[in-house]
């Protein structure tokens, strides 16, 4: 399956470029604009899945504005991006159609999270993620390796979907009990007990592929690739 496309209106530069980067580095193609000139050329040529709105944006139409000419065009699932967090605004943006509402300062893993949820709903992101012989199936929530379920606790299964989404990156003990476990102030060695719980079980099935990269943390590769310390 294509990489979904999202079309990101954001008119503050440091914002929209660092957003492009990271969702791009996590495998989305990214189309940004600082403003809504030229939306419709934009939306025909680009064809988004999803859009990320800034509600504030300079010219004559805000992001509101945007979402309900992008609903209109071709349906669009929207998400707003907004420091305007009080109830009358959400309350606003909902009722131009939009799917979710995401106040600034935000987390990007959060921000992905939301993006992703969006997508999986709307049929136009994949429930099932795939790393080699390893095989997670978010609808069904089961895991599979080489042929064989894994009976895995919650939040195993929580820490692995979280590193199969992230494959290939190396994530810190304080990513993932941001977002495993929900908070980052709690004793790390949590995580490194889960995470050898989850290793000895994906490991009954085949070679090693949750790997620990000493002095930074972990990192979910195929068992092909060059292996981590």
């Amino acid at each position: 399956m294509p990489a979904a496309r999202l079309l990101l209106v954001e008119d503050d530069p440091s914002i929209r470029g660092s957003l492009q980067a990271a969702l791009s580095a996590s495998g989305f193609a990214v189309h940004a604009m600082p403003d809504g000139t030229g939306l419709a050329a934009v939306v025909d040529d680009f064809r988004p899945d999803l859009a990320l709105l800034d509600v504030m944006l300079p010219g004559p139409m805000d992001g509101f504005d945007l979402a309900r000419s992008l609903r209109r065009a071709r349906d669009l699932p929207v998400i707003f991006l907004t420091a305007r967090d009080a109830g009358a605004d959400r309350i606003a943006g909902f009722r131009t159609g939009a799917d979710d509402y995401v106040t600034k300062p935000f987390l990007l893993e959060e921000l992905e999270a939301r993006i992703r949820a969006v997508l999986r709903r709307l049929g136009r992101l994949p429930s099932t993620l795939e790393l080699g012989d390893l095989r997670i199936d978010e609808s069904a929530g089961e895991v599979v390796r080489a042929g064989a379920v894994l009976d895995l606790t919650a939040t195993e299964y929580r820490l692995l979907g979280y590193l199969a989404r992230e494959r290939g990156r190396i994530l810190s003990k304080t990513q993932l009990l941001t977002q495993v476990w929900g908070y980052d102030d709690y004793d790390p060695n949590l995580v490194e007990v889960h995470v050898s719980a989850l290793r000895r079980k994906l490991e009954e099935h085949g070679p090693r592929i949750l790997h620990t990269v000493r002095g930074f943390g972990y990192v979910l590769r195929p068992a092909d690739a060059v292996a981590a310390a």
